[in-house]
C-alpha cells in the first residue's frame, strides 16, 4: 500500500463551493482537523482571501456600504485577490506536495457573477485562466442547499440582523437561486470533477459525507486522474 507521502507527492487541491448558509467553514475546519489526524499535510485557505492583499480586497467586496459596486468591478477584484492567492499560498502549497482546501475557488465566480449577475461566462472563465495559471482543483466539492435554507441559517446566526450581513448576502433570493442552478450547470458539465452533496441534512451527516468523499479520493481518485 502506498503510503500517504507517496500519495499526494505532486500536491492535491481540493475546493468546496456552495451557496450562502450551506456550512462550507465549519466543515472546512473540521475536514482539515480530521485529514491531519490521518497524516496528511493539509492547508486550509479561502476565496477571496489568503493573504494579506487578497483579504484587503475580500474587505471591499463583502463590505455592505460598497452597495454600488458595479459587476465588473466586482469580477475584476475577485481575479486581482486570486492572482495574488495562487502566487502566494496555492502553488507554493502544491509544489510541496500538500493538500490544499480552499473555501471558494473559480466556480463560484462563474456562479455569482456568470449565472448570478449576469456577465459573459467566456470572459469569466478567461479572466480565471489568467489568475489561475490554468491551475484548477483535482476535486470540487458542492454543498448544495435550497437558498432559501441557506438564507434563513445566514439569518439565524447573524445576530445583529440585516445590518450585520455582508453585500452579497444581501442580495435577493433570486440572485441566490440563480447562483444554486449555475453549480447545478457545472457539476452536471464536468462530473469528473466535482461531487454533490445534500447540505440540508445534519450537521454530522453532512461531514460524514465530506470525509468520505475526500478521503475516498485521496486515497483513489488521485492516481486514476
Amino acid at each position: 500500500m502506498e503510503t500517504v507521502e507517496r500519495q499526494i507527492r505532486n500536491g492535491v487541491f481540493i475546493s468546496i463551493e456552495g451557496p450562502e448558509g450551506a456550512g462550507k467553514s465549519t466543515h472546512l475546519n473540521r475536514l482539515k482537523d480530521a485529514l491531519a489526524t490521518e497524516g496528511y499535510d493539509v492547508i486550509l485557505t479561502r476565496e477571496p482571501g489568503g493573504t494579506t492583499i487578497s483579504d484587503s480586497i475580500r474587505a471591499l467586496l463583502l463590505d455592505a456600504g460598497n452597495d454600488n459596486m458595479t459587476s465588473l468591478t466586482e469580477l475584476l477584484l475577485y481575479a486581482a485577490a486570486r492572482a495574488q492567492h495562487m502566487q502566494e499560498v496555492i502553488i507554493p502549497s502544491l509544489q510541496a506536495g500538500r493538500v490544499v482546501l480552499c473555501d471558494r475557488f473559480t466556480d463560484s465566480t462563474i456562479a455569482y457573477q456568470g449565472y448570478g449577475r449576469g456577465l459573459d461566462i467566456q470572459l469569466i472563465k478567461h479572466l480565471n485562466d489568467l489568475a489561475t495559471g490554468a491551475v484548477y482543483p483535482h476535486l470540487t466539492i458542492i454543498l448544495d442547499l435550497d437558498p432559501a435554507l441557506g438564507l434563513e441559517r445566514v439569518n439565524r446566526f447573524r445576530h445583529g440582523g440585516q445590518d450585520s450581513k455582508d453585500r452579497l448576502e444581501r442580495e435577493d433570493i433570486s440572485f441566490h437561486q440563480r447562483i444554486r442552478k449555475g453549480f447545478l450547470r457545472l457539476a452536471a458539465k464536468e462530473p469528473a470533477r466535482y461531487r454533490i452533496i445534500d447540505a440540508s441534512r445534519s450537521i454530522e451527516n453532512v461531514f460524514a459525507s465530506l470525509f468520505a468523499t475526500v478521503t475516498d479520493y485521496l486515497r483513489h481518485g488521485r492516481q486514476q486522474s
